[in-house]
């Protein structure tokens, strides 16, 4: 290798960064490698919680920052947010020229990224490709930055055949797992007394960790819905319930005003947080009865973790789900029936069997190995699997 190999990650929200943590560990550590490392949307939002300070704090060096206005959250607003990104990384990537540009998920944050290294043809690194989640537009932007990667680091073998489908080469298509996994291998995880210090709060039993963020692409009012879920809640009035905020996305807003207003009414048994942090969400997690709403986290961290979800609505339609995971429709009363069900013993006690459909750890140290060797000279082609090339 001839100098360093200059590898850019961009993060835009406290989920993601979640996830590349590891990663970008790996990366730092690689005395071949130049990490990049681009900080953007909800990070430099004080709305949001301003978590560019966490990322500080864990000693990362931060390469740039694209500001991206989030003060609207109407489908207009969200389309100027994008449009202010595609503007704000393509004079980024201008000035770093990146060797690869590595990406995970399916924001609007991430769209506007990948168009702008796509132009500047700097090859793009996808991270969680091949997943369907059908009640949010998320689910398109996923496929579209598939189209636009090199190269595709999978969760499951049957995300790695969606990939293919999708006319991307076998031979760029990696199963490593999912990378925030390897918290629940290495975290340090807060006991239940550190976390009641932590959150100035006591948690009871049952306890229930809960995240409930806009469908956009239902057809049911996101206000309505969370409703649903709040009312449900109402009937469980001995549970302690600790609640994260929604994302950026259409009707987030409201949905926040909406939770407030209970969390005021109900103070003396839940609170609500605009980012925990992923110590802290996922020591919660492994404490909570129950883990809550339509989260990725849910289907991904949750059974790793060995804990029971309700996932309420289409949010993750068409994700793998364990064993330890219960649909509900976003009714209360199918809601309430969900939760008794995930709270029964012989439910809890089957949870100990729950096997992880997305690995079990490892991801982050397997992504990094191949984006620290993979040709760069290589060009993309279609592969189209009837013919086989």
């Amino acid at each position: 290798m001839i100098g360093k190999r200059k590898i850019c990650v961009v993060t835009s929200a406290r989920a993601d960064y979640g996830l590349l943590q590891g990663l970008l560990t790996a990366l730092v550590n690689a005395p071949d490698v130049t990490l990049q490392l681009i900080v953007t949307g909800m990070h430099l939002s004080h709305q949001f919680g301003f978590t560019v300070r966490q990322i500080e704090a864990d000693g990362f060096d931060i390469a740039a920052r694209v500001e991206i206005p989030l003060s609207s959250d109407t489908p207009a607003g969200i389309a100027r947010s994008m449009g202010f990104g595609t503007v704000g990384f393509g004079e980024t990537l201008a000035q770093l020229n990146p060797d690869i540009f590595v990406v995970l998920g399916d924001r609007f944050e991430i769209l506007a990224a990948a168009q702008a290294a796509l132009v500047a043809r700097i090859p793009i690194a996808h991270i969680h490709g091949g997943e369907i989640t059908e009640g949010a537009f998320d689910d398109s932007i996923r496929h579209a930055i598939t189209k636009m990667a090199q190269w595709h680091f999978v969760a499951a073998d049957s995300y790695r055949d969606r990939v293919i489908q999708m006319g991307e080469d076998p031979s760029r298509v990696f199963v490593t797992g999912a990378p925030g996994l390897d918290h629940v291998v290495n975290m340090p995880f807060l006991d239940r007394k550190a976390l009641e210090a932590s959150l100035a709060m006591r948690l009871g039993r049952p306890l229930f960790l809960v995240t409930y963020h806009p469908v956009t692409l239902g057809i049911e009012d996101p206000l309505a819905a969370q409703g649903e879920l709040l009312a449900a809640l109402d009937r469980f009035p001995d549970a302690s319930i600790v609640f994260t905020h929604p994302n950026a996305d259409p009707g987030g807003r409201a949905l926040t005003l909406q939770l407030g207003e209970w969390v005021a009414r109900n103070g003396s048994r839940a609170k609500s947080f605009t980012s925990l942090g992923q110590q802290r969400y996922l020591s919660l997690m492994r404490c909570a009865d129950i883990v809550i709403g339509n989260s990725s986290s849910g289907i991904i961290e949750a059974p790793a973790l060995k804990r029971a979800t309700v996932n309420i609505g289409d949010r993750q339609k068409g994700r793998l789900r364990a064993r330890s995971v219960i649909d509900a429709p976003e009714d209360g009363a199918s809601i309430k029936a969900a939760i008794e069900k995930a709270l029964s013993a012989n439910f809890q006690n089957d949870l100990a069997e729950t096997v992880s459909l997305y690995g079990m750890g490892g991801a982050s140290a397997k992504i990094a190995e191949i984006l620290i060797h993979v040709p760069l000279t290589d060009q993309k082609r279609f592969f189209d699997i009837h013919l086989g090339s």
